[in-house]
């Protein structure tokens, strides 16, 4: 009963998770990386959105463990935020 209760749960938070991601934090990545390869740097704003997006990705690491399906995914959305402040970090520095 517990696994099925922990299933159901799980459900619905991969439910909204996958909702945000699509809704709000994919499209504010795509803008950020489009700033910064025009040069740009991230704003405090910029970077308090980053900060609470790997926030979150450590809470959801059991998540991600007992539903391996979405490792893929999660990896690729990390890979993509690593791209933005390395990109950004560069423009920093020049």
């Amino acid at each position: 009963m517990a696994n099925q209760a922990q299933e159901s749960k799980d459900a619905g938070v991969l439910a909204v998770i996958v909702a945000r991601m699509e809704q709000q934090r994919l499209p504010r990545a795509i803008d950020l990386k489009a700033k910064v390869e025009q040069g740009g740097v991230l704003d405090d704003l910029d970077i308090e959105f980053l900060e609470q997006v790997f926030a979150d990705s450590n809470e959801l690491k059991p998540l991600l463990v007992r539903h391996p399906e979405y490792q893929d995914l999660a990896a690729r959305m990390m890979a993509l935020y690593r791209e933005i402040t390395t990109k950004a970090l560069e423009n920093e520095n020049k």
